[in-house]
């Protein structure tokens, strides 16, 4: 199952994020993905493990197991690579061993310090906050992302972590419109107005963190995980699936792109077995309820600066 992206290309609705995961585990994680029926992997420079990304599809595009044409195969310039667009996007080309990437999106809507082509550092002050860039535009980043697609690094290009506002204006400048915009969106951050506004001008969202972020995100900031509500784990009993697939389901169902990760085999599969049920318009509405209007993802903890604020 896939959307027209408003560049022409398909994308796969189910992809594979690979934020956090241990270099070690990649090559298996990928290979089991794509013999579960993955085509859609979700990566970042800012991940770090891009060059182990690439030794994987690499063996699986040379035994056969997948076609290139076949997977869709997103990264993303980090924040200090604005003034180094294309660079970046070469960089992340070698490191992914791909002659062309299916969508290349813009990180996080800052520029920082430069700290070297493809060394995703986060270049803090005397003060321990970030060194924003000012001498770099949003504006001037997006026509250089613009440049990607002509020379055919790139077949779409979108944002990321962008607000209404910001999208707004990506929208009023851009000659290549955005194709996506990749925000963190789940039952208890449902973001419907910027969902409905990205989906009412053409862009697609693609929801990270779809699940929560579930153990992980708990860990590191303290959240609350959506899968543990009591609204959720009902219907997930009424339809007989788990929590999981209720959750991603719902977002499919809100016509946008969900990238959960894991690193287990089991959660790979189910997280895969969304496309066997529809939640009715009711239970549609009761998610709508949860909804506690709480971000998960908080960069400001190692950033210094809470850029959302």
């Amino acid at each position: 199952m896939s959307v027209t992206l408003n560049s022409g290309f398909k994308m796969p609705v189910v992809g594979l994020g690979v934020w956090r995961m241990e270099a070690k585990e990649i090559r298996d994680l990928i290979i089991n993905s794509i013999n579960i029926g993955y085509r859609h992997f979700d990566c970042a420079a800012d991940y770090k493990n891009e060059s182990e990304v690439g030794e994987a599809l690499a063996e699986a595009l040379s035994t056969g197991l997948v076609k290139r044409e076949d997977l869709f195969i997103t990264t993303k310039l980090w924040n200090s690579d604005h003034g180094h667009v294309v660079e970046a996007c070469k960089d992340s080309l070698k490191k992914l061993q791909l002659d062309y990437l299916d969508l290349y999106l813009v990180h996080f809507p800052v520029a920082t310090k430069h700290t070297g082509v493809g060394a995703t550092g986060s270049a803090l002050d005397e003060d321990g906050v970030l060194e924003i860039d000012t001498t770099v535009s949003l504006e001037t980043t997006w026509h250089a992302m613009e440049d990607l697609v002509s020379m055919g690094l790139v077949r779409s290009i979108g944002i990321s972590n962008y607000d209404i506002f910001l999208t707004r204006d990506c929208l009023a400048y851009s000659k290549v419109k955005p194709a996506v915009n990749q925000i963190e969106t789940h039952p208890y951050f449902q973001r419907d107005c910027l969902v409905k506004f990205c989906q009412k001008h053409g862009i697609c969202v693609t929801a990270h963190t779809p699940l929560g972020g579930g153990a992980g995100n708990v860990e590191w900031f303290s959240s609350v995980s959506a899968l543990d509500d009591p609204v959720l784990k009902n219907l997930a009993e009424k339809y007989k699936k788990t929590v999981a697939q209720v959750v991603l389901r719902w977002g499919i169902q809100r016509n946008t792109v969900v990238i959960p990760k894991t690193s287990k085999l089991d959660r790979l599969k189910e997280n895969f077995q969304v496309f066997d049920f529809e939640l009715s318009k009711e239970d549609m509405n009761l998610i709508k309820k949860v909804d506690r209007k709480q971000r998960t993802n908080q960069p400001a903890k190692f950033w210094g600066i809470d850029l959302y604020a």
